[in-house]
């Protein structure tokens, strides 16, 4: 298996790396929350250990933003911050297993494999409408068969789009879901980047994917 250990205290973070290796797997040990989102991006790891308080970036801001971004990988968060709001904010933000420091290795390691036994059986995460197909895993788009190359941002919004299929997307859901829930800019600009989606979508079609719902914001339909 392979582990990637996202921690400051640098004591911690030998002692991990030396945990998981002499357990037999292997482990990539970064320090802040920067490189922490960069080397989960590269989706190599098979489970995350992540610290709650981090350089550059904290650790649910890296949680928030790989799982954004598709990686669905287990992410067990480490943090001194043992209250309840603390672990209910942490799962909500898409972790999977939450441990309080200190804490001891052996039940560490069993979280880990526990979160991967239950990740392992979850089917495929792939998002369908008609001829449209987006894959979290892979970041894969295609529509009847043909790769569809987009942006971060296009992909998020056509996620999002695809989880609500048949629904409607308001432009505040469609912003708060690529910048997050503290957006404060104008949702205007949820115009621009739906524009250039539907450029990409729609290419050699009379017919747009994504429809505008006058005054209330954009739906894809669920067989389309």
């Amino acid at each position: 298996m392979q582990i990637l250990v996202v921690e400051d205290d640098v004591a911690v973070g030998r002692a991990l790396v030396k945990g998981f290796t002499e357990a037999g797997h292997a482990c990539e040990w970064v320090q802040d929350g920067e490189e922490g989102t960069n080397a989960a991006l590269r989706q190599q790891a098979d489970a995350i250990v992540l610290d709650q308080m981090l350089p550059k970036r904290s650790g649910q801001e890296v949680l928030r933003e790989i799982r954004r971004s598709g990686v669905m990988c287990p992410v067990v968060l480490l943090t001194a911050l043992g209250g309840v709001e603390d672990r209910v904010s942490g799962l909500n933000t898409g972790a999977d297993d939450y441990i309080v420091k200190p804490f001891e290795f052996a039940e560490l390691m069993a979280r880990i494999h526990a979160v991967v036994r239950r990740t392992q059986t979850r089917p495929t995460p792939i998002l369908k409408a008609g001829e449209l197909t987006l894959d979290l895993t892979t970041r894969r788009v295609t529509r009847d068969g043909q790769d569809v190359d987009l942006t971060p941002i296009e992909f998020s919004l056509l996620e999002l789009l695809m989880r609500y299929a048949g629904q409607v997307v308001t432009r505040k859901m469609l912003c708060e879901h690529v910048w997050g829930f503290n957006w404060d800019g104008t949702t205007n600009v949820i115009e621009v980047h739906i524009n250039r989606l539907r450029g990409k979508l729609d290419r050699g079609r009379d017919d747009s994917l994504i429809k505008t719902i006058r005054g209330r914001g954009y739906a894809v339909a669920a067989e389309v």
